[in-house]
Formats: structure tokens, sequence, C-alpha cells
């Protein structure tokens, strides 16, 4: 270990809770900003005093440069999109702003034209093929080395996107659908999600959980209590402890890949909905200027299309990647897939659905001219 799993619990458990907090105080703030500043992926109001005075009121004529004490170059508040609004809260919140004020320092944009974000692309591939070779180790301070590795590459894929937006001056989060650089993107992120999928099952297959019973005393308790061995932790604790184990079974390949899949299956699911979600609401909100100016920025400041954004803020596979690394960090890959091989499922259909009557309330309210969200 990088040092005593004593320490190391309440270390991750701060930062853990550190980031829980500023992640739901930038969803707060987000959310203010969207309702009380300008955005500026609609521009200006038309001045043909066509539209009525009720939509009219709704926006907002302070830019929100003007209030900041953070500057918009780092600053992931200033300019939401509805890529922005999908993307998860570490991407968004901690990760871009640190492209931006790695980019600014180094001039990665401006002076290194020679690096483009597609070579960067390639780069966080190598990463990841690094990393999924560490994760096959026993050792968890390797894998714990291999978990700041992909972290990195997720950085990278931040960082490469951040470079292609500043060199088109295109301000916010947005996806080119059908371009060059958004199927190169694409498949590299799949390269890099392959990569560790096969690392974490080569592990547990070498390495696979354990089922036993434990021993316990009658005088202690009337039974013996069945238990799941799913750490090298655990297996420690276990033989340093009073009582004993008898080892039944370990899990079995097939399982092992029953599970396996499943994870699996439910990212590459996430992926897909997410990208067309994005693609749905960019051609409804943000593409078409065909669509009335006024119906678009309404739906966009409501309620129910931030709540139903949020939801793909925690279901994306990007969310996924995250959490299965510290899963991994913490030595309890196996009871994260078990705890979430079904379970996930359930909340990929529940974003899905809330997502299909956003889409349907979408196109009523500003393409047939509904009076009502």
């Amino acid at each position: 270990m990088m040092w005593p799993s004593s320490t190391a619990s309440k270390v991750l458990t701060l930062l853990l809770l550190v980031t829980f907090i500023y992640c739901i105080y930038m969803d707060t703030f987000l959310f203010l900003r969207i309702q009380n500043y300008r955005l500026d992926i609609f521009g200006n109001v038309p001045e043909n005093g066509s539209e009525s005075s009720t939509f009219k009121s709704i926006l907002k004529d302070t830019d929100y440069e003007d209030v900041l004490w953070v500057p918009c170059s780092i600053n992931p508040l200033c300019h939401p999109t509805v890529k922005a609004l999908m993307i998860d809260h570490i991407n968004h919140y901690i990760y871009g702003p640190f492209c931006s004020i790695v980019d600014i320092a180094l001039g990665i944009s401006e002076r290194w034209l020679f690096l483009t974000p597609n070579m960067i692309s390639f780069f966080h591939v190598f990463v990841a093929l690094i990393g999924a070779k560490l994760l096959t180790c026993q050792s968890l301070t390797a894998r714990r080395f291999a978990v700041v590795l992909f972290q990195i590459r997720m950085f990278l894929d931040d960082l490469d996107g951040h470079v292609a937006r500043e060199r088109k001056h295109i301000k916010g989060e947005r996806t080119e659908v059908g371009t060059a650089g958004f199927w190169i993107d694409g498949i590299c992120d799949l390269l890099g999600v392959i990569a560790m999928m096969i690392g974490i099952f080569v592990f547990l297959k070498n390495n696979p959980p354990r089922r036993g019973y434990r021993d316990t005393p009658v005088s202690t308790l009337p039974y013996h209590q069945l238990k799941e061995i799913n750490t090298s932790e655990d297996l420690e604790k276990d033989h340093t402890a009073e009582i004993g184990i008898s080892y039944k079974t370990k899990v079995t390949f097939q399982r092992i890949i029953q599970v396996l899949g499943l994870f699996s299956g439910q990212m590459l699911l996430s992926s897909l909905a997410w990208n067309r979600y994005i693609d749905i609401y960019q051609e409804l909100l943000e593409n078409n200027a065909e669509y009335d100016l006024i119906r678009r920025e309404t739906m966009f400041r409501s309620g129910l299309f931030f709540f139903a954004t949020s939801l793909w803020r925690i279901v994306n596979p990007h969310s996924y990647l995250h959490l299965l690394s510290l899963a991994v960090f913490c030595d309890k890959t196996w009871p994260f897939l078990k705890v979430v091989h079904y379970s996930g499922y359930v909340c990929l259909v529940i974003a899905v659905g809330t997502s299909e009557y956003l889409v349907d309330t979408i196109q009523s309210f500003v393409l047939n001219g509904a009076d009502s969200l």
C-alpha cells in the first residue's frame, strides 16, 4: 500500500466529503447563473416586438462576466450549454478549469500549434494501456497508481476538447456530431474504457473473490455467519482474527464475466443515450435558429430541463468511470461491480424515461407553440 489503510480511509473520506459539498455548491450556483444572467448561446433579444411580453420578461440583460470574481477563462459557470449541463461533476467543475489553467500556463492552444487535439487523444490511449497493465497486478500500490493514470487519461480527454474549442474560438462545451474530431475522440475514449475493463477482468480472473463461512463460537453467536471475502484487506483482517474462516468456494469465472459484462453493457448504453440526448437537445435549443428564440430560452432556463440534465451528470459513462476508479483505489472493485451491475440499469431507465418526456415537452413547446411547460 502507499500508506496505512486507516490513514487512506480518513483521507479519502475527507476528500469525498469536500468534493461532494463543492459539486453541490457549484450546481446551485450554475442554476442561479442560468436563471439570472444572459445566456450567450441565445444572443440578444430581437427588436421586432413580435414576441409575447410574458416571455420577454424572462430574458436577462446583465452579463455574468460583470459580476464575476473568477474570470471566465477558468470559470465553468460562464458559458452554460446543453452539453455543459450534462457533463459529470468531476470533468466539468474540476478537470475543466484545470485544463484552462494548464492551457494558459503552457500556451498549448496558441504556441504549441504542432500539438493537435487528435494527438492528445492518441496519447491518452497510450496512458490507458499502461494503466490497464498495472490494473492486472496483485499489488494494491500498483493498482492505485493505475487509477492515477486513468484519471490523467480522463484529464487529457478533457484537454483535447478544450484545445479544439480554443483554436476554433468556441465558447462553452459543444459536441460537433459527425466531424473527424468527434469520431477520433469517441474511438479513443472507447479504447481507454476497454483497456480499463480488460485490466480489471484479468485481475479478477487471477485473483477471484472468495466466499466462505466464518466459524463463530456458539457462546458468541447462535449460528455460523456467511461472509464473502471481497478484498485482500478482508483476508488480512480475517487471518488475524481470533475466530477462523473455513473457505468454501471462489467466485466462478462465469460469474466474473457476467458481472463485468452487465456493467460494460451499462456503460455502452449510457454512452449511446447520453450522446443521443445531447444531440437532440442541441438541435432543439441551440443549433436551429428557425425555432422561436424566446421559447427555446424559456425551456433552457426551466427547472424541468435542469433536473433532467442533472440526471445525466450522475449516470453518464464518465461518472461510472470515476466511481469504478474509486472502487479500485479502495480495493473494493468486486463489491462495487456487484452493487451496480443491476441497479445501475434502474438509474439509466429513469434518466432515459425523464429525457424522453422532456424531448416531447420541448417539441410541443418550442416547435408546436404549446402555451405551458
